[in-house]
């Protein structure tokens, strides 16, 4: 959990969001920092096949979670990804994502 505008935000809740539109396999959402120091949700999505990130696409899931869990809970960011990082167990290493720029 963290902090967006004074409101708790769940990465799992945005997460479950994401996941439910046509376009996405997979989806991982970690807190980030903006240009101005605040965290901000960035969500790291695999595609299903025929699908591409584009400006269109991001509005499309943006307005997707906004209708799904909150107006300040979607993510800020969306990056595309050809896999999420794993460990051997399948779970997310979300401190991997974190660390990218």
């Amino acid at each position: 959990m963290f902090k967006v505008s004074g409101n708790w935000v769940s990465p799992f809740e945005v997460e479950a969001a994401l996941i439910g539109h046509a376009a996405i396999a997979e989806a991982a959402v970690v807190g980030h920092q903006d240009r101005d120091g605040l965290l901000k949700p960035r969500a790291f999505v695999v595609l299903k096949d025929g699908w591409t990130l584009t400006a269109e696409l991001t509005e499309q899931l943006q307005a997707h979670v906004k209708a799904q869990v909150g107006a300040w809970k979607y993510p800020r960011e969306i990056v595309a990804v050809a896999d999420l990082p794993k460990t051997a167990t399948g779970k997310i290493q979300r401190f991997r994502l974190r660390e990218r720029p």
